[in-house]
């Protein structure tokens, strides 16, 4: 079991929690992730790992309420216990100093960027934080990133703060204009991390973007998380989550993406049901 030390509520359906787990503390590296399950009968969510705090024995997640099981997830406070936490899982980003890096978080793939962009920082690499919401409700980590980037732009869907527009805009006129760009590294909605790749393609600028693949049991053993990849058939879980975002097939990405969806509408329609009969 483990231990729920704290809880925040950063946007408008978006939680921050702070778990106890002093092994993950230790040897997660930025790019990895956990798996957790609520309780024995639960669902695996894979969840990216923000902040590390080995001396306290902690780490800190966050997660959008998009489900049924981050629902029950977001419904925990501080005290309460998660029955299994599983990592670090994946593969580490690649950190070295590459010159000028356009790091770009839309959604809840903004907590991704954090652990990523504080290490490229320290290895001298020049920062563009680009980040993106759908409003102003959606938005958090706004001046974490704003502090960890050498030039920063934000955009919202809807214009109630920052740019109106998407990320992608700021990343298009950037690269029209001349500027020289050596990596860009994407997390976000797996459409906006294709769009990214759109953009950047014709400028023949390295793209790596990190994949939200379905998974289930993290290990590579069930085949869930699959991707292709340069053609390739690939495992979210064990050979990613970042991969070079030119070689990766959107499409097939996006079609299993919405594999789920109905079953999850109809779980999460009984689970409020079942709550309401028994307020």
């Amino acid at each position: 079991m483990f231990k729920i030390l704290r809880k925040e509520v950063l946007a408008k359906e978006t939680v921050e929690m702070e778990i106890e787990a002093p092994y993950i503390a230790r040897k997660t590296k930025p790019g990895q992730f956990v798996i957790i399950r609520i309780n024995e009968k639960g669902e695996r969510i894979p969840l990216t790992v923000v902040d590390t705090y080995p001396d306290k024995g902690s780490f800190t997640m966050v997660f959008k309420v998009v489900g049924l099981s981050t629902l029950k997830l977001s419904r925990l406070n501080a005290g309460d216990m998660i029955a299994d936490v599983v990592g670090p899982l994946g593969n580490p980003t690649e950190i070295k100093k590459y010159g000028t890096v356009a790091v770009i978080g839309g959604g809840v793939g903004i907590a991704t960027i954090i652990p990523v962009m504080k290490a490229l920082k320290e290895c001298g690499n020049y920062i563009i934080g680009i980040i993106g919401a759908r409003s102003v409700d959606y938005l958090f980590y706004e001046d974490r990133v704003r502090k960890l980037s050498d030039e920063f732009y934000l955009t919202t869907d809807d214009g109630s703060k920052g740019r109106k527009g998407f990320v992608t805009d700021v990343l298009r006129e950037l690269l029209e204009s001349g500027r020289k760009i050596d990596l860009v590294y994407s997390v976000g909605p797996a459409i906006m991390m294709k769009v990214t790749c759109d953009v950047t393609r014709p400028y023949k600028v390295k793209t790596i973007v990190s994949l939200n693949s379905i998974m289930v049991d993290g290990t590579g053993m069930c085949g869930a998380c699959r991707v292709i990849v340069g053609g390739e058939v690939k495992f979210t879980c064990v050979d990613g989550p970042e991969f070079d975002g030119h070689l990766v097939d959107f499409n097939t990405l996006l079609n299993r993406l919405k594999m789920y969806r109905e079953e999850e509408k109809l779980a999460l329609e009984r689970y409020l049901k079942e709550v309401s009969v028994h307020a």
